[in-house]
Order: C-alpha cells, then sequence, then structure tokens
C-alpha cells in the first residue's frame, strides 16, 4: 500500500523502512523514523519500547500525529484478528507483487512466516 500511494504522489520513498531501517523511513515520510519505530513497538506488544516510542513521536510530531497513529495501528491490529479469526486469507500470497515484496523486505526472516502461504 504504501509503494502504491508513493507512486500516486510522486513521493520518492524507501521501502526498507517498513522493515525497521530507520534512515529508510524517513526518506520521503514527515517523522517516518518515529512513526516506524512507534509501529515496531505495537507490533512486539514491548510496553516499554511503546511508552518510550510514543513519547519521542509526541515530541516530534505533535498529539494529532501520535492519535491518528495510534488510530492506524489499532485498526490493522482488529483488521487482521478479525481475518485470522474467520478464516479470510488477507491477501493473495502467491501474487508476484506479493513475491518480489517479501524478498525486498525479507520478510521470510520471520518466525511467522512458515504460516504464510507462498514463501
Amino acid at each position: 500500500m504504501l509503494r502504491v500511494s508513493a507512486k500516486t504522489t510522486a513521493t520518492d520513498i524507501d521501502i526498507q523502512g517498513i522493515g525497521g531501517d530507520s534512515r529508510g523511513a524517513d526518506q520521503g515520510i514527515e517523522f517516518g523514523a518515529q512513526l516506524m519505530q512507534f509501529a515496531e513497538s505495537v507490533a512486539t506488544r514491548d510496553a516499554q519500547a511503546l511508552r518510550s516510542t510514543r513519547e519521542a513521536l509526541l515530541r516530534a510530531a505533535g498529539p494529532q500525529v501520535l492519535v491518528d497513529a495510534a488510530g492506524v495501528a489499532a485498526n490493522f491490529q482488529r483488521m487482521v484478528r478479525i481475518a485470522d479469526s474467520i478464516g479470510i486469507p488477507y491477501d493473495d500470497t502467491g501474487s508476484s507483487l506479493g513475491r518480489q515484496v517479501r524478498e525486498e523486505l525479507n520478510l521470510t526472516e520471520f518466525a511467522s512466516a512458515q504460516n504464510t502461504f507462498g514463501t
């Protein structure tokens, strides 16, 4: 989604930012590094990291960006849980775009990749 959005708006981004590269996250995305670190702390459920990344995002971007980021993170958590609980695949894991993104971001390194079709 980020790649398509960036192409639509003619924004130069570094897709590696999704995989934890802070320099990549900052390219073309305002507060990109702070947003990436906040998202990582939400995903890993690390309470201490969440406190510090939330404060860093608040200092850098302000309360509105923090609230929006928390809302987006909560929505993604909700969508994934609903899809998982009722057995809906969330994307076409066999598509060429899906394979390309998994390869570029080295997503097969994650333990959960063994549960994903097409890896």
